[in-house]
C-alpha cells in the first residue's frame, strides 16, 4: 500500500526594517498613566510568517495584499473609528492608509510589492503601530489580542476550517497530537477500591501480564485508598519513557509490584462484536493504529471456526482523524485501486492514495453504516469502498467534511491551520459539502426503507438516479446544488434500522448486488500523477 501525508512546521525569522511613513496624531485618545508597549517586531514576524506560508498554499489563490487588508480591518474593528484601506492600484500596488474620525489620515505609506509577503509583514506592523498610538481600545487589546483580531478577520473570509490558534491553545493542540503517555490501563471504582477494568492490547500493562479484575492498591507507593478516579488516572499518566510502579492484588489474593515504562497510548478505536452470523466492526475514529487494529480484528473474525457470512463496518458518529489510517483501512478490504485523491495548488498537497494490499475479509459481502455524524476520514473510507464496489453504504447523507489542513508554527508560539487541499472520491466527486450519499437510505422512515429493500431484491436500485447525480458532481459545487443532491437522503443520526438493513442485504444476494452495482462506471478526471505515498507525518482530516 502506498500512501502520503504531510504536516508542515515552518518558522521564519523576518527582519523588521524601518520604512518612512506619514502619521497624523492630532486625533488620539488621551495617554494613560501605565501605557502598554506594542511588540511591533513580533507583529511583523508573525504576520509575515503567516503570509509567506499561506500565499502558495491556500485552496483558492488569494493575493497577499488582500489577505493583509482583511487582517488589518480586523485590527481596525477593535476601534470603530478606525479604517484600514488600500487606495489606488487595486490589490497589487497603491497606498496603504489608516484613517480615523471624519477620514483623518493617521498613516499613509506606499504598499509593498504584491508578491513580497515579508515586506507586507513590516507594513502591517507599521499600520498597527499607528492604530496603537491613536486608540486606547487597540492598546487595551494588547499585542496578542491584536494578532488574534488580525487572524480572526482574515479567516472569516476563508473556509470554515482554516484558523489561528493562540499560544496557549496551540500548546494544548500539540500535546493532543503527540498523544498522552500511559500504561494502557482502564480502572474503575468497585467494592470500595480501584479495579483494573480493561487492559489495552499491546500496551505496557498487557505486556506485563496485568489482567482485568486485579485490584490496584498503589501507584509509586501512593495508596489509591480514598482517592478519586481522576487522581488515580493522573498518577498513571506521565511523560513518555518514564517509569511507574503499580502495586496490585490478584484474584488469588496475592500482592505483587510491577514496574512499567509509560508509552504513548493511542485511543482504542476499533470495537468488535458478533451479531449472529455478522462480524460487526465499529470504528469510532482514526488514530495512528486504527489500520493495524482493523486488520487484527478482520483476520481474527474471518478465521473463527464459525466464520461470518458478512462484515459490517460501523462508521456512525465517527468524526475522522488521521487520513492515512482511513487509506490503510480501505486497503484491508480492497486489494487495489484508488482510495482517495487530494487536490490543491501546492504540489505537495496533490496526491493519489492507492490501495495495494489484500482483501482481509476474504471477499465476504461488506456493508458500511454511516450517518450525519460520519465525517472526514470516515467519509473517505465509506466513499472508497462504495466507489470501488467493495461495499454497500447504508444510512444517511454524511457531514461533508472534505478539506485537508496543513499546520505551521508562528513566532509567537501560536499555530496556523490552513486548508490546502480538497478530497475527491475515486469517481471524482468532492466530499466537501456533498458528503457520502448511501446506496440504501434509512433516514426517510421505515416504510420507505422497506420499499427500497423490496425493490433491491428484484434487482432494481431506487436510488440510482440520485446516486448518478451525486457521483457526477464536480468542484466547485454551489451550496444550493449540494443541498439539493443531499436531500435524496437527509442527514440523520443512526438507529436500529441501519444494522437491520445491513442484515437484509447480506441475507439477500440479489438485493446486495443491485445496491452494489448502482454506481456509475468511470473515474476521476484530471487526477494528479501517482506519487510516492510514504508519509512523512500524519495529516488530519
Amino acid at each position: 500500500m502506498r500512501k502520503a501525508g504531510l504536516l508542515l512546521l515552518l518558522i521564519l525569522a523576518v527582519p523588521v526594517n524601518a520604512s518612512p511613513f506619514l502619521i497624523d496624531i492630532a486625533w488620539a485618545d488621551p495617554p494613560t498613566l501605565a501605557r502598554p508597549l506594542l511588540n511591533q517586531p513580533l507583529v511583523a514576524q508573525v504576520t509575515a510568517t503567516a503570509l509567506v506560508f499561506m500565499a502558495p498554499r491556500t485552496l483558492e489563490e488569494v493575493p497577499v495584499p488582500q489577505m493583509a487588508l482583511w487582517g488589518l480591518r480586523g485590527v481596525a474593528a477593535l476601534d470603530p473609528r478606525l479604517l484600514a484601506d488600500l487606495k489606488g492600484g487595486g490589490k497589487s500596488d497603491g497606498t496603504l492608509v489608516l484613517s480615523g474620525p471624519s477620514g483623518r489620515v493617521l498613516l499613509s505609506r506606499p504598499a509593498p510589492p504584491a508578491t513580497d509577503a515579508t515586506a507586507w509583514g513590516e507594513a502591517i506592523a507599521q499600520v498597527i503601530r499607528a492604530a496603537w498610538d491613536a486608540s486606547d481600545q487597540v492598546r487595551h487589546a494588547g499585542t496578542q489580542g491584536i494578532i488574534r483580531s488580525f487572524f480572526d478577520e482574515l479567516f472569516n473570509h476563508m473556509d470554515p476550517y482554516s484558523r489561528y490558534s493562540p499560544p496557549r491553545e496551540a500548546e494544548a493542540d500539540r500535546v493532543r497530537r503527540a498523544g498522552r503517555a500511559g500504561v494502557g490501563l482502564d480502572v474503575a471504582y468497585r467494592g470500595g477500591g480501584f479495579v483494573v477494568a480493561g487492559v489495552q492490547a499491546g500496551s505496557p500493562a498487557a505486556q506485563a501480564g496485568i489482567r482485568p479484575g486485579e485490584r490496584l492498591l498503589a501507584v509509586d507507593g501512593a495508596s489509591t485508598q480514598g482517592a478519586d478516579l481522576q487522581a488515580v488516572a493522573a498518577l498513571l499518566a506521565g511523560p513518555e519513557r518514564t517509569h511507574v510502579i503499580l502495586t496490585l492484588r490478584g484474584r488469588d489474593d496475592r500482592t505483587r509490584s510491577v514496574e512499567l515504562e509509560r508509552s504513548l497510548i493511542p485511543p482504542e478505536t476499533v470495537f468488535v462484536q458478533r451479531a449472529g452470523d455478522l462480524l460487526v466492526l465499529r470504528i469510532t475514529g482514526f488514530s495512528r493504529n486504527t489500520g493495524s487494529r482493523l486488520a487484527q480484528e478482520l483476520i481474527r473474525g474471518v478465521s473463527d471456526p464459525s466464520p461470518p457470512r458478512g462484515v459490517v463496518i460501523d462508521l456512525r458518529g465517527n468524526r475522522g482523524g488521521v487520513l492515512q489510517q482511513a487509506v490503510a483501512a480501505a486497503a484491508m478490504l480492497q486489494a487495489d485501486g484508488v482510495v482517495a485523491v487530494t487536490a490543491g495548488r501546492d504540489p505537495d498537497a496533490a496526491h493519489v492514495f492507492l490501495a495495494d494490499g489484500k482483501d482481509l475479509a476474504r471477499f465476504l459481502p461488506v456493508v458500511v453504516l454511516v450517518d450525519g455524524g460520519s465525517a472526514s476520514a470516515a467519509e473517505i473510507l465509506a466513499a472508497s469502498l462504495a466507489d470501488q464496489r467493495r461495499a454497500v453504504v447504508v444510512g444517511s447523507a454524511t457531514l461533508g467534511k472534505g478539506l485537508v489542513q496543513t499546520i505551521t508554527a508562528l513566532p509567537d508560539g501560536g499555530e496556523l491551520l490552513v486548508t490546502w487541499s480538497r478530497v475527491l472520491a475515486p469517481l471524482g466527486w468532492p466530499l466537501q459539502s456533498l458528503g457520502v450519499l448511501p446506496q440504501v437510505c434509512t433516514s426517510l422512515g421505515q416504510e420507505v426503507l422497506n420499499r427500497q429493500l423490496a425493490t433491491l431484491a428484484r434487482g432494481i436500485q431506487p436510488m440510482a438516479a440520485a446516486l448518478a447525480r451525486h457521483r457526477a458532481a464536480r468542484p466547485p459545487l454551489p451550496p444550493a446544488e449540494a443541498l439539493e443532491i443531499r436531500a435524496a437522503c437527509p442527514a440523520a443520526l443512526g438507529g436500529e434500522a441501519d444494522l437491520a438493513a445491513a442484515r437484509t442485504l447480506i441475507d439477500s444476494p440479489a438485493a446486495y448486488a443491485a445496491a452494489l452495482l448502482a454506481l456509475p462506471p468511470g473515474g476521476p478526471a484530471r487526477l494528479p500523477a501517482p506519487q510516492s505515498l510514504t508519509p512523512t507525518a500524519p495529516v488530519s482530516n
